[in-house]
């Protein structure tokens, strides 16, 4: 079985060499042509057409969702599924270099497709859109995309080839203050204003910040500040992302911004009015034998993952990758597009996830993925590892909700 495992990886590292030009071409039209989340059709639709002309049947607008598709092929267990993000970010396109994501997904896909027949189980390729706060993923594993799912993997640009990103656990909040109008000059007695009690709560949280954990941050800005200088504002609102480093943590700290809300409103005599913006982000359960696995199979491609060396700076975000991982085995790896020191989420990273070393971490990334999904599809002992090791996960998971309940 060794000799015919790496057999097949050959195969699928030469199936994407021979889509090496469609996989640059479409990585670079997904990154000329940014879409924001839950509007990202053309994404889609080049992704989805691109699978069908590999052989996947494609189910478009999947689970409900108008940008998301599902691409299956082959048949039976395990089924080991691929991620493709493709929403990008206002103002800055894609500065997270998700036509990188994607694109290298759908060259797993590709790359699998050739060999699916001989290993047997199967493949589905997902899009998920809106991971930039709309939560696609969420989403969609309530309609039950990951149901019978082995595995699920990604791979994410970054400026070093890493394990995974620090994922916190996310909520993300609009406060919206409501008042009363009156001339500023004439009859301020009359107003009530909105905006002061915004800044109230905006201060409570930069007070809050310097007492909270090194793994929490509160962040935000204001939307709506009022109309003119000479009105009292009747209205004021703020939109504030709140992180934790698990769900229950988030939980926690979650009260204590809503005091600081709470305060404004108290403050000034104004209405305070909530929402949840999208869907809570969990943390991230990385897999640890499914990315040994994906570990030696970089380094089968020269890369080596830079975690634990000097210098290698770890990565904090947040993501619904990390909601994916409380369902099934996941992993959710950083390939090097940059230099080190270009952050995420940076016109400068905007630019290099359109360069020739955005080019190459497609097709790195594709063949990882596709020879990682491979020995899972192979090799029965590594299924067996990956389960316990996700029961060992969801058993440590004290005090916390039901993984299901997070979705």
């Amino acid at each position: 079985m060794a000799n015919a495992l790496n057999h097949w990886k050959d195969v699928v590292c030469r199936t994407v060499e021979a889509q090496r030009a469609a996989l640059i071409e479409l990585s670079g039209r997904i990154h000329r042509c940014p879409e924001l989340k839950f509007v990202e059709h053309r994404a889609a639709a080049w992704l989805a057409e691109y699978l069908e002309g590999v052989g996947f049947t494609v189910d478009r607008q999947a689970y409900g969702l108008p940008t998301a598709f599902a691409a299956r092929i082959g048949n039976g267990a395990p089924q080991v599924a691929l991620l493709c993000e493709y929403d990008a970010l206002p103002g800055i396109g894609h500065a997270c270099g998700h036509n990188i994501i994607a694109a290298a997904g759908a060259g797993a896909g590709a790359a699998l497709a050739a060999v699916v027949g001989a290993t047997g189980g199967s493949v589905v390729v997902l899009g998920t859109p809106a991971e930039e706060g709309g939560g696609g993923k969420v989403l969609m594993a309530r309609q039950g995309a990951f149901q019978n799912v082995a595995a699920a993997l990604m791979v994410h640009p970054a400026g070093r080839d890493l394990a995974g990103m620090h994922v916190l656990a996310l909520s993300q909040v609009e406060a919206e203050y409501r008042g009363r109008a009156a001339h500023a000059s004439a009859a301020p007695h009359h107003g009530i204003n909105a905006l002061d009690a915004l800044v109230t709560a905006y201060n409570g949280i930069a007070q809050l910040r310097q007492h909270i954990h090194p793994t929490e941050r509160i962040h935000g800005i204001i939307t709506d500040g009022g109309q003119a200088p000479n009105i009292v504002p009747e209205r004021a609102a703020g939109i504030f992302c709140i992180r934790s480093a698990t769900e229950l943590a988030l939980a926690e700290l979650k009260k204590r911004v809503l005091a600081c809300f709470k305060a404004g409103a108290l403050a000034t005599g104004t209405e305070l009015h909530l929402r949840t913006l999208g869907e809570d982000y969990a943390d991230m359960w990385t897999n640890q034998p499914l990315i040994e696995t994906y570990a030696a199979n970089l380094q089968r491609l020269g890369r080596q993952l830079a975690n634990g060396t000097p210098g290698a700076t770890a990565i904090v975000g947040s993501t619904d990758m990390g909601n994916v991982s409380k369902l099934v085995p996941a992993i959710h790896p950083m390939i090097a597009v940059a230099p080190p020191n270009v952050p995420l989420h940076s016109v400068e990273f905007a630019h290099w996830a359109g360069t020739q070393a955005g080019h190459r971490s497609v097709i790195d990334g594709a063949k990882a993925l596709a020879m990682t999904a491979l020995d899972v599809l192979c090799t029965p002992a590594l299924v067996a590892a990956m389960e316990e090791a996700f029961a060992r996960s969801a058993g440590s998971r004290v005090g916390c909700h039901d993984p299901t309940a997070v979705l």
